[in-house]
């Protein structure tokens, strides 16, 4: 089946500030060495679906340059393609208002390549997906609209879109981020919530986009209004998540997805990375995370002059990084991160070429790139003192955002 897939990437990220200070949410480094994109991506390649274009909109320079170093296929085969679109303003002198305007406003990009499906997904989502079954899902129950969902707790239902469905899968209703949601039947606990990804039928998809762009009272969100106009009018279904399997993953690995939207979303779904048995397993070679590759040495761990070994403990090392008679325990550490004799980092997310000087202790914080921390400073020990100088999440987190000083004691 010839599938176009629209990567909607645009997202401005505000809940994740600072991080999203000088990028969009997909550009924000996870991981070590990748990009949040790069799951959405790697879904998608892995999946052996290769027309791929990229809708930028919200300070997408770092999202372009990521795309141009890491994912730029060759043009042997001219349906092989991952493109970024910038918003290009051809329906009017405005910017995206919304998901459904976002595809609306590039209509013709599905009108030229003239796809049997088309796939709208969200590029801010951490987790491993084989597309091919939804879309044999999709295909077996002769859908017109195909939603990817997953269970959710009751109270955390109001952050998502929820589907309410018959035994078949077909919806009956979608209510974008409810106050009272409906549980779903036999799980009273759980309900029926919206991933951001689509499948749909590309007439169906372009007679809706039509029809919500003429209406002014629609905010044009997919979930919101697009998805809920269509249910009276096609057949739209329900593809449980919790159904996909990935070649290589142990059962603590299936079904994984993180919305790392917030401060503290991101730093958890980073440290599940971490254990012995992760929930989310970045070695699995039947399904690899692919990302841009950079010419770096192996990360090193030496001797200080007092015999003093650097270690890392329980953590993730990128290439590039020396660990220098410090010590790092519980951590993720980014490439060429240089930590110094005597210091110590736990439970960090430290990011590529940062600097942690001698002496230096850091606590429960995500570092972003670049970033030096002085000689005998403490971060996340003195939550006070870090509020006057950087971002401290209610939970306690501390973000030192880009090529920032700190100042020692």
């Amino acid at each position: 089946m010839r599938t176009l897939a629209l990567i909607m990437a645009g997202g401005q990220g505000t809940r994740l500030f600072p991080l999203t200070r000088d990028r969009a949410k997909p550009a924000v480094p996870f991981g070590g060495k990748y990009r949040i994109v790069d799951f959405v991506l790697s879904n998608f390649v892995n999946s052996q679906i290769y027309s791929i274009y990229v809708l930028v909109q919200w300070r997408s320079q770092s999202l372009i340059e990521h795309l141009k170093d890491g994912w730029q296929l060759g043009r042997i085969i001219r349906d092989h393609f991952i493109i970024p679109v910038p918003a290009q303003m051809r329906m009017g002198e405005s910017w995206y208002q919304g998901t459904a305007d976002a595809i609306f406003q590039n209509l013709n990009l599905i009108d030229d390549y003239a796809p049997d499906l088309v796939a709208v997904f969200g590029a801010d989502h951490i987790y491993r997906m084989d597309i091919r079954q939804m879309i044999e899902f999709h295909v077996e129950r002769k859908a017109s609209v195909s939603v990817a969902t997953l269970p959710v707790p009751l109270e955390e239902a109001s952050q998502f879109g929820v589907l309410e469905v018959d035994s078949g899968m077909r919806v009956l209703s979608f209510d974008e981020k409810p106050t009272n949601p409906r549980p779903m039947p036999g799980a009273p606990g759980k309900c029926l919530a919206s991933m951001g990804n689509y499948l749909f039928d590309p007439q169906v998809l372009r007679n809706a986009l039509i029809e919500d762009a003429s209406n002014s009272r629609s905010q044009h969100d997919f979930g919101r209004d697009l998805i809920p106009a269509l249910i009276e009018r096609v057949p739209v279904y329900a593809y449980n998540f919790m159904t996909n399997h990935i070649r290589g993953d142990s059962e603590e690995n299936l079904s994984y997805w993180r919305d790392v939207g917030t401060i503290d979303a991101y730093y958890e779904a980073n440290m599940d990375l971490r254990d012995a048995r992760p929930r989310l397993n970045l070695y699995n070679q039947f399904w690899p995370l692919r990302t841009a590759y950079f010419d770096q040495p192996p990360a090193k761990f030496v001797f200080n002059e007092d015999l003093r070994r650097g270690q890392a403990l329980h953590s993730i090392v990128s290439e590039g990084s020396i660990i220098s008679g410090g010590s790092v325990r519980n951590s993720v550490l980014g490439r060429s991160v240089f930590v110094h004799s005597y210091s110590q980092v736990d439970d960090s997310v430290i990011m590529d070429h940062c600097d942690i000087g001698r002496y230096a202790k850091v606590r429960r914080a995500i570092i972003d790139k670049n970033v030096h921390v002085a000689e005998g400073d403490e971060i996340g020990y003195d939550l006070e003192r870090d509020r006057k100088r950087f971002f401290v999440t209610e939970s306690g987190i501390v973000v030192i955002p880009k090529v920032a000083r700190s100042m020692p004691n």
